[in-house]
């Protein structure tokens, strides 16, 4: 398991049963979670976005499904904006 001390990580992609974070801050990362064990210490992540796959997508869509953890709330889609073109 490679570890990381003491660093702020932004911008970067982990498997968090590979890693161990102590007192670092991860900044707009991709977080991708399977179910093993991990290691957090101390450590702050802002604007990170979490990937569930395998058993841990599995445990996630059973609570939901059962009502015991509410479903996610969809974050709004950025807003479109069309050209306008001049009639002639």
């Amino acid at each position: 398991m490679e570890t990381y001390r003491n660093q702020t990580l932004q911008a970067k992609s982990f498997i968090l049963e590979e890693v161990a974070f102590i007192a670092c801050t991860l900044i707009d990362c991709d977080l991708y979670y399977s179910g093993g064990e991990f290691d957090w210490v101390n450590s702050t992540f802002e604007n990170c976005r979490f990937h569930w796959r395998g058993a841990a997508k599995n445990t996630l869509a059973l609570l939901q499904l059962t009502g015991m953890m509410p479903a996610p709330v969809p974050r709004p889609a950025e807003e479109v904006k069309t050209p306008v073109q001049k009639l002639n």
